[in-house]
């Protein structure tokens, strides 16, 4: 569930850059992801993570550049600079040799599985997943504003199938890793 509250900075954007717009959503993102880290910091046994702290910094910089460089950019440009950011933390993550997602399984785990090596390849697996899933939806994102004639709701159902995918992937995965060591 902690995996899955990181996302709520995006949510808060996308419900309100198309409603409100592009300055509206790119500030609800930066004041959510805020949140979540100031949550993390005041919470006694919680850190701040990489991917909170990614999309802290990636939603702050869009919205002071939104606001003092007045870009004229349309909501898809604006998603897909955020899309492209989320692929960025979690490529950057498994770069850092940190997949985001170690982070959240070390606080539902057992310290003594932390170091084992089938504890990291899922966590590397399941980062690697969601990195997939963000290709999407950059590739959605491109598409809806390279091939402007497209509706709108294939980038929206290709970017719903991939994030859904990805969620059921991350409870599924570990599962099946567990039951595949216990025979």
């Amino acid at each position: 569930m902690g995996m899955l509250l990181a996302f709520a900075p995006f949510i808060a954007f996308a419900a309100l850059h198309h409603f409100v717009g592009a300055t509206e959503g790119l500030i609800a993102g930066a004041a959510t992801s805020m949140a979540l880290l100031l949550r993390d910091w005041a919470t006694p046994g919680r850190s701040p993570k990489i991917l909170e702290i990614g999309t802290a910094i990636l939603f702050v910089a869009l919205t002071l550049y939104s606001i003092f460089g007045n870009p004229a950019w349309s909501i898809v440009g604006v998603r897909l600079c955020v899309d492209l950011g989320l692929l960025l933390i979690v490529l950057a993550s498994i770069a850092l040799r940190q997949p985001f997602t170690l982070q959240y399984a070390r606080e539902q785990t057992p310290a003594e599985v932390w170091s084992s090596p089938e504890f990291v390849r899922t966590n590397y697996v399941i980062t690697g997943v969601w990195g997939l899933a963000f290709v999407v939806f950059v590739i959605a994102d491109l598409l809806l504003l390279y091939a402007p004639s497209l509706p709108p709701r294939v980038g929206i159902l290709a970017t719903v199938a991939a994030f859904v995918a990805a969620i059921k992937f991350t409870g599924w995965y570990p599962e099946r890793m567990k039951a595949r060591q216990a025979k």
